[in-house]
């Protein structure tokens, strides 16, 4: 939570330093959380910054586990480096890989806190019903009970987000090779 809190500040308009840094080399300062395409951007970037360690630690882990006998075998076999990854390391990062990634998909609906301690749903959209340009359905959802009173509407989108979700992340575990019995 800390970490959203520092981003907001580094972004925080002009006096955030990120564009304190952008005016001292020459360039325009940039409406980070007030542009609703680079509020957008903003916080994909963040994501992407709080959520890299966490991947880069599975991805490491994923590598460690494959057995150095299937590369062994490989190069007695004659294989290169490109026949050696695509035959060995990407089948074996695929498979210990599409449950994470299925999982980040699913959280990313539910990222609430980045949302809401980042840009609070805003800048404004008159155009939407009750939700700012970069609300997503949990931080909709929370506006529409908590500031909006609709609580009726808010159930209804609850429930088919969670059928949504849940049938997407079904269908997509099935189809994967993750869960079933080797030999």
């Amino acid at each position: 939570f800390i970490a959203i809190l520092v981003f907001r500040l580094l972004f925080n308009g002009a006096l955030g330093p990120i564009n304190g840094l952008l005016e001292q080399i020459g360039l325009p300062a940039v409406p980070w959380l007030a542009d609703p395409t680079m509020a957008k951007v903003t916080i994909l970037l963040v994501h992407f910054w709080i959520s890299m360690p966490f991947l880069m630690a599975l991805q490491s882990g994923i590598l460690t586990t494959i057995p150095k006998d299937l590369y062994e075998a490989a190069e007695v076999d004659g294989a290169g480096g490109r026949a050696k990854f695509s035959r060995i390391t990407m089948p074996h990062v695929l498979l210990a890989t599409s449950p994470i990634l299925i999982m980040q998909f699913a959280s990313n609906f539910n990222n609430f806190n980045l949302i809401y301690m980042l840009t609070d749903g805003g800048p404004a959209n008159p155009a939407y019903f009750f939700a700012g340009s970069t609300d997503i359905l949990l931080s909709w959802i929370y506006k529409m009970t908590l500031e909006q009173n609709q609580f009726n509407m808010a159930s209804a989108v609850s429930i088919v987000m969670f059928v949504l979700i849940a049938s997407i992340s079904v269908l997509n575990y099935s189809r994967t090779q993750s869960f079933k019995e080797k030999d």
